[in-house]
């Protein structure tokens, strides 16, 4: 066939004259070319949907802002009388800010920041041509994002909570997005040095560790700022132009990448993509988990805690848990928030404790399970052991169970000392750990929603109509189990009668996780009425 009849039929085959090497961007631009034309989609609907996208976020960021000042309204005066350890709002706020730097560099390091996956990594990093032009899309996407969440989010916490207006959002929102964008290109930069990106995740969890531990240390020590700190306008200039300084060193690095750190990144991101696009939130974890895992142990575990098949699941999920430094840090995170709530005047409500228990209380749960959430993914160690299925998920929930138990004493230690009856809070705390565990190994197991059944249109995209039953496993426990928690922060008051409730909702929550009935239960009633019809029939 010739050359002129073969680009009459497909005129984005050849980025270039036969016999030439062609450059980055011309196989960046074919590929682009051969995507689109074998997309389906027209400019129209790129436009609908970026259309769409920005209609969205703006009804999102409304939304978020007037529930932040709603929330700033509802708020309790601060109080006259100085207490042993008190939070200004505006520190908190700062706290919270240090979190999100920590998770972001966490972010950064598992998710590349610089990758090429799927194939991309197969087909474009073998090509003999200059690298760099090949990795700019992909250097520049995730500081651009960094530097959009980072100001959307801290843009809405000052004007929401702090009500700051006019100038100061601005200046929080242009210095959030220089620190956003500034923490991807560093860690872009640490990359192309050859600095692992388990190291960087590391960094960003011991950040992240390090907000509520100085938080508390700044309560105690009766220290408080009165505004998040910002850069000045000539100061935020200085700033962007040493951004763009790194951004051209970066873009100069590329090339030094190693091909495995590319492949890796690639494969990370697209495996956390296509979890959170399909809402599934233990692909996620394990995507996060495991692309900042160390691929060789300097340490060897001779497990000598393993005596019998119980044992094994035992030691097996702590074993698990104590070489994830993510969910470590997350434990500790998440003991530590209803500890800062209770030091912040204007926050130490009944609502605002009792959010503060059941979210942190739910993250810290989370990282609890994720042996149960390995082992409902590859049952191998399961079908191996000579143990019945009940059995296996009852001893799953005992690391969580122990891992809870130090989360209690802590968070409901913080409640009792903002009740004045510390003794009575832990107890109840105590009564309500089963709950925690029970939670994580129901939600570690439950299924997957059913993609062939019908679809329903949403913001997100069609989703299954029993997506929604399926995502609530796990926190159903939660709300119901905890129902005495709820009823004592609302009274601010424990009594026994209330921990002997919580003692009894605790096993009904062990029993209903240790079942293995996939199905709702009104599928199981409607199920259990099928085949009492079919018995009648076929007695007739």
């Amino acid at each position: 066939m010739s050359e002129a009849a073969g680009e009459a039929l497909d005129p984005v085959v050849l980025p270039g004259r036969p016999g030439e090497i062609p450059a980055a961007r011309d196989i960046r631009r074919f590929t682009a070319q051969a995507a689109n034309a074998r997309g389906g989609a027209s400019i129209g609907s790129l436009l609908a949907s970026v259309y769409y996208a920005v209609i969205s976020l703006g009804i999102a960021i409304g939304m978020a802002l007037g529930f932040t000042q709603a929330m700033r309204v509802a708020l309790p005066p601060e109080p006259d009388v100085e207490a042993p350890a008190n939070l200004s709002l505006a520190t908190l706020v700062v706290v919270i800010v240090v979190a999100l730097v920590g998770v972001l560099v966490s972010l950064a390091g598992r998710l590349g920041p610089v990758g090429a996956g799927g194939a991309e990594a197969a087909w474009w990093l073998p090509l003999p041509v200059d690298r760099r032009g090949l990795l700019r899309p992909a250097a520049r996407r995730l500081p651009l994002v960094a530097a959009l969440v980072l100001a959307i989010l801290v843009g809405l916490l000052d004007a929401g909570l702090l009500d700051d207006v006019g100038p100061r959002v601005a200046h929080v929102i242009i210095t959030s997005a220089l620190v956003g964008a500034g923490i991807v290109l560093l860690a872009a930069l640490a990359q192309s040095a050859g600095v692992s990106r388990s190291a960087t995740a590391l960094a960003g969890d011991l950040i992240l560790a390090a907000a509520p531990v100085a938080a508390v240390g700044l309560a105690l020590a009766d220290w408080s700022v009165d505004e998040v700190p910002t850069l000045p306008w000539f100061g935020a200039a200085l700033a962007a132009l040493l951004l763009a300084a790194v951004a051209v060193l970066v873009d100069r690095r590329l090339h030094r990448i190693p091909t495995r750190s590319l492949r890796e990144s690639g494969s990370v991101a697209t495996q956390a993509v296509g979890a959170a696009v399909s809402l599934d939130s233990r692909e996620l974890g394990r995507a996060l988990t495991d692309g900042a895992a160390s691929s060789t142990r300097r340490r060897l575990s001779r497990l000598r805690t393993a005596r019998g098949p119980a044992t094994a699941v035992v030691t097996a999920d702590l074993v698990v848990l104590r070489r994830s430094v993510r969910h470590v840090v997350q434990l500790v995170v998440a003991a530590l928030v209803p500890v800062l709530v209770t030091s912040v005047p204007e926050l130490a409500s009944s609502g605002g404790v009792l959010l503060a228990l059941l979210v942190s209380g739910y993250v810290a749960m989370s990282a609890t399970g994720e042996g149960a959430r390995r082992a409902q993914m590859a049952p191998v160690l399961d079908r191996l052991l000579p143990l019945d299925a009940k059995t296996v998920r009852r001893l799953r929930m005992v690391v969580p169970g122990l891992a809870m138990l130090p989360w209690s004493v802590v968070a409901f230690a913080s409640v009792g000392r903002w009740t004045g009856d510390v003794a009575g809070w832990v107890v109840l705390g105590v009564a309500a750990t089963p709950v925690w565990a029970a939670a994580a190994v129901r939600s570690s197991y439950r299924p997957a929603p059913d993609w062939g059944g019908p679809l329903v249109s949403t913001p997100m995209g069609a989703l299954p109509t029993g997506v929604g039953a399926v995502l609530a496993r796990g926190p159903d426990v939660v709300v119901l189990g905890l129902l005495p928690v709820w009823i004592a922060v609302l009274l601010r008051h424990v009594g026994p009668t209330m921990v002997v409730i919580q003692a009894g909702l605790a096993s009904i929550a062990v029993a209903v996780a240790s079942s293995i009935a996939t199905g709702t239960m009104m599928e199981r009633m409607l199920a259990s009425q099928e085949e009492l019809d079919k018995a009648k029939k076929a007695n007739r």
